[in-house]
C-alpha cells in the first residue's frame, strides 16, 4: 500500500523520486489481495491505479543497493533487512519512527542516519493488516496515508 501512495505523492508533488516496492516475506509474483486493492480505493485521493498489474515481490540485494532509503512499517522488518543486508543497514529505518525523529532543519541525509542509529521500536509498528476483515485493512491504509504524507512533508523534493 505504501508504494502506490508514496509514487502518487511523489507525482502530484512534481518530485523526481524513484520508488520500488519489496516485502521482507512474500510469495514472489503474488497478486494484492481484494482487501488490500479495497482499501487503497478507498483513498480517494490516490486516482485509480491498475492495482491488478500488482505483484509481490521478495527485496533483494539489488533493491538494497539501488535504495537511498527503504521505509519498513514494522520493528521487525527494519531488523530482518539489517540482518540480511548488513552492507545496507543504515538505509533501512521504520516509517513511523523516522517521521517521529526527523529535523526539518538538517538534510535528508542526516536525518536518515539519526533514526538508522536507533533501535528500531515497536511502539512505532503499523501493524499488518493481513487475516483482517475488510475494516482492519481500510484502517491500515489510512494510517500508512498520513504516514505518507508526514514522510512527503519531512522530505520535500
Amino acid at each position: 500500500m505504501l508504494g502506490y501512495m508514496l509514487t502518487t505523492l511523489s507525482e502530484d508533488n512534481g518530485s523526481n523520486w524513484r520508488l520500488r516496492s519489496a516485502g521482507t516475506h512474500v510469495i514472489e509474483g503474488s497478486a494484492m489481495s481484494s482487501r488490500t486493492r479495497n482499501a487503497l480505493r478507498s483513498i480517494d485521493e490516490l486516482g485509480d491505479h491498475h492495482y491488478g498489474a500488482h505483484r509481490s515481490h521478495q527485496l533483494d540485494e539489488e533493491d538494497v543497493e539501488w535504495a537511498s532509503v527503504i521505509l519498513a512499517t514494522e520493528a521487525d522488518h527494519v531488523r530482518f533487512v539489517r540482518r540480511l543486508f548488513a552492507a545496507h543497514a543504515t538505509k533501512a529505518v521504520s516509517l513511523r519512527q523516522f517521521v517521529r525523529y526527523a529535523n526539518l532543519d538538517v538534510p535528508f541525509a542526516e536525518q536518515l542516519a539519526t533514526v538508522a542509529a536507533m533501535e528500531p521500536d515497536a511502539s512505532f509498528d503499523v501493524v499488518d493488516p493481513a487475516g483482517g476483515d475488510d475494516s482492519t485493512y481500510v484502517a491500515c491504509a489510512n494510517e500508512l496515508w498520513e504516514l505518507a504524507h508526514a514522510f512527503v512533508t519531512v522530505v520535500g523534493d
